[in-house]
């Protein structure tokens, strides 16, 4: 178990840029792990945002979010970021990040299933506005 603490929410107008932060707590790591951001609007499912492959080295993003969104990894200080640019009305929620349960490339082809996820963070609220 990794305890993930994420910071950097806030207000931001849309068409604006905020960067969030997942880092590990206690001396704990996931440099071993591939990570996800997913994030919960109110009364809606915690969706899939993106995903960073073990190395740092390979992502993928939701649709609605290429272009925009940025996922990186510092796996010498076990920090996940989230750089957000050009937000939109629908990008608005609760962002959270989480350790995939597989350990190195072994959950990879299974990054878009929150399933495979674990460790999640307490979230951080984005709000936009407009």
């Amino acid at each position: 178990q990794v305890q993930l603490v994420e910071s950097g929410g806030g207000l931001v107008q849309a068409g604006g840029s905020l960067s969030l932060s997942c880092a590990a707590a206690s001396g704990g790591t996931f440099s071993t792990f591939p990570m996800g951001w997913f994030r919960q609007a109110p009364g809606k499912e915690r969706e899939f945002v993106a995903a960073i492959f073990w190395t740092g080295t390979g992502t993928d993003y939701v649709d609605s979010v290429k272009g925009r969104f940025a996922i990186s990894k510092d796996n010498t200080n076990n920090i996940l970021y989230l750089e957000m640019n050009s937000l939109k009305p629908e990008d608005p929620a609760v962002y959270y990040c989480a350790r995939q349960t597989g350990l190195f490339g072994s959950t990879w082809h299974r990054r878009r299933d929150i399933q495979i996820y674990v460790d999640w963070g307490q979230g951080t609220q984005v709000t936009v506005s407009s």
